[in-house]
């Protein structure tokens, strides 16, 4: 399936978008929320010899959606000139101009919105800020207080590090230890390394301004704020989204059209592992939920 790119800006910082269409009149809108490490298109539109469905947004394009991604300033093909460390705020800035455009070039009202980890995070304060953009909110591998997360315990004994400068390098190791910190196993080997060919052709460093916040200044959400739909998905093996922290976000999401996933056998790059298809599955069933016909 052929994409096309789309450029917007940002209070001049150019903003790569990537969109993957249906052939008929879509059923939706997504805006897929890239994370800390990756850009959007390794994340989203992964091609991966042998495994069926590799991306997630020709999936849903196939389904009617007409799906868009984007990469936030200092990540992928768009702009990394600015001597800021990019942090969760500076990304929900970035949604805020990429959703402008789509909704605007695809001529909708509201959008289908998926973030994962920081991404999830950056979504959430996007919805917080535009609701009446937001149709249905996912958050994947999410994070409100930090609390019960041995992924950023450990990540913590590095924040003066994070903190002294605005970008980190990756490369093929770092890529592979985001499948080998929680729980190995949950992701075949062509597709880590598929996955890792693709973030380190477009980066070979990331901004740190997530981790910062993800490690120091949490809680950034309000769960009272987040009135719109909502799901939240959580892998079993996920070491950074503790159980406990999001049931507590959970109870406090104030739509009552709002539901909570466990996903088996799941760590935390979920469109990635080996069980992809049953995020794909949960996901759909969420966004082509029908809206309630008695609220009482």
């Amino acid at each position: 399936m052929q994409g096309t790119e789309h450029w917007t800006l940002k209070q001049g910082v150019r903003l790569f978008l990537w969109r993957k269409a249906p052939a008929a009149k879509p059923v939706g809108t997504i805006l897929f929320v890239h994370g800390s490490s990756m850009a959007s298109q390794p994340t989203f539109d992964l091609e991966v010899p042998g495994r069926p469905h590799s991306s997630a947004m020709e999936w849903f394009a196939a389904r009617g959606y007409d799906t868009w991604c984007m990469d936030n300033e200092g990540y992928g093909r768009s702009d990394k000139s600015r001597p800021i460390n990019c942090d969760i705020a500076n990304g929900a800035q970035d949604l805020a101009a990429g959703s402008e455009y789509i909704l605007r070039t695809a001529g909708v009202q509201k959008l289908l919105v998926y973030g994962i980890s920081s991404g999830a995070l950056k979504a959430a304060l996007f919805a917080e800020r535009h609701p009446e953009r937001v149709a249905r909110l996912a958050l994947d591998a999410f994070v409100w207080t930090g609390a019960g997360s041995p992924t950023l315990a450990e990540r913590r004994k590095r924040l003066p590090e994070f903190q002294s400068t605005n970008r980190r390098p990756i490369d093929r190791a770092f890529v592979r230890s985001i499948f080998e910190r929680d729980h190995p196993g949950t992701a075949d080997e062509a597709t880590v390394e598929a996955f890792a060919d693709a973030i380190l052709a477009l980066d070979d460093s990331v901004p740190t301004g997530t981790y910062v916040d993800m490690c120091s200044k949490l809680p950034l959400v309000d769960p009272a704020k987040l009135t719109v739909p909502a799901i939240v998905m959580r892998g079993e093996h996920d070491g950074i989204a503790g159980f406990d922290d999001l049931v507590e976000l959970f109870k406090r999401l104030p739509n009552p059209d709002k539901q909570f996933a466990v996903m088996a056998g799941i760590s935390h790059a979920s469109f990635q592992q080996k069980n992809y298809l049953t995020v794909y599955h949960l996901l759909h069933a969420f966004f082509a939920q029908p809206e309630p016909v008695y609220r009482g």
